[in-house]
């Protein structure tokens, strides 16, 4: 078994509020936790083999990185 825990500091209601939704989905051949302490969420991948890791941390890599544009966009419009 392989892990990694990718760890955001961010407003963590916001990091939330975009995995919520494909936390539920589960992905495929992977474990999933996720803990939130202040504005730090922690996601914790254990994964069967290499592939599955890859394909889930670049999964949530990238609902991170819609989690940044949000911020972003939100700022402008401030």
């Amino acid at each position: 078994m392989l892990s990694a825990a990718l760890t955001v500091n961010a407003d963590a209601d916001t990091v939330m509020s975009v995995l919520s939704p494909e936390i539920g989905r589960g992905l495929p051949r992977t474990e999933t936790d996720i803990s939130v302490d202040g504005d730090t969420v922690t996601i914790r991948v254990t994964a069967k083999d290499c592939s599955a890791m890859r394909a889930a941390l670049n999964s949530y890599l990238g609902w991170i990185r819609i989690t940044e544009n949000i911020k972003e966009m939100s700022d402008r419009n401030e």
